[in-house]
Order: structure tokens, then C-alpha cells, then sequence
């Protein structure tokens, strides 16, 4: 089994500070400024959420290409987390990863693909929530730019 700690000191108004004993920095943390009272500039519970699931994403893919032997030159991740009001509530109803994927020319785009989806699917973090979650590869070919959607 294995833990992760995760310390929060409030620091003034809408504000606090995230630490681990195991990590060298701090990250200070506030209500979004789209909530009354909150901060801009600063992260929030939100934004750390579909991190979160992006970095997980990151992480799980990493090890899947490695054991696979799939090449790649490059990879980034766009995330973004909707908002809503349900049954009087705010709660996160989606989020949409959008990872892109620069692989050498002597791999497969379809095989990169897989990979990215079988990532997503493995994930602890998004095993571990409700929200539904969209991915929305996007995977290119080295020197060529071909997106695989244009594949025929």
C-alpha cells in the first residue's frame, strides 16, 4: 500500500498553502475568482482536480509507451473542467484531456492512439472519480504534420 500527505495551512482570507513532507515546494491555493471573494492568479481545488487527472494521464502513459517500446518525440496535454450547477450544487461534470503525441515516422499513429486510450483507462486518478472524462488525442507524425484524423 502506499500514501501520499498532503498538508493545507490557511494563510488569510481565501487563501492557503498546499505542502508534503516529502516535496521541496509549497503551492499556495485560493477559491477561483468565478466565487465570491475569490482570487485570481492563484491556483485553485479546481484547477489542482484536472491536473490531477492530466498528470496522471502523463505518468500512465509514460510507463504504457515505455513497456510497449513506443516511440515518441513529444508529448502535452491541454485539460479544461466544466462547471455546473446540478440540483442546486456546483460540481465538475466534465473533463476533456487533450494530449498530443509527436511520434517518429517508423512508428504507427494507430498504435500511439491505442496507447493514449488504454493510458486514460488505466489511470488511478480518473479510476477513482465520477466525472466523466473525455480524451481527445491528437497525434502526429515527425516532420510530416499529419494529424491522425486525416489519416485515411
Amino acid at each position: 500500500m502506499q500514501t501520499y500527505e498532503v498538508n493545507l495551512k490557511w494563510t488569510g482570507r481565501r487563501k492557503g498553502v498546499l505542502s508534503s513532507p516529502v516535496l521541496p515546494k509549497e503551492i499556495e491555493v485560493a477559491t477561483p475568482p468565478d466565487f465570491p471573494k475569490g482570487m485570481e492568479g492563484i491556483w485553485s481545488p479546481e484547477h489542482l482536480f484536472v491536473a490531477s487527472v492530466n498528470s496522471c494521464l502523463l505518468s500512465t502513459f509514460l510507463t504504457i509507451a515505455e513497456n510497449s517500446k513506443l516511440e515518441f518525440v513529444s508529448f502535452e496535454s491541454k485539460s479544461t473542467c466544466k462547471v455546473d450547477l446540478v440540483d442546486g450544487k456546483y460540481t465538475i461534470t466534465e473533463i476533456i484531456l487533450k494530449p498530443k503525441i509527436v511520434i517518429p515516422y517508423s512508428q504507427k499513429p494507430d498504435r500511439a492512439k491505442h496507447i493514449i486510450e488504454m493510458s486514460e483507462k488505466s489511470c488511478i486518478i480518473s479510476n477513482a472519480i465520477k466525472t466523466t472524462i473525455r480524451l481527445e488525442p491528437e497525434i502526429y507524425v515527425e516532420h510530416s504534420l499529419i494529424k491522425l484524423s486525416d489519416l485515411p
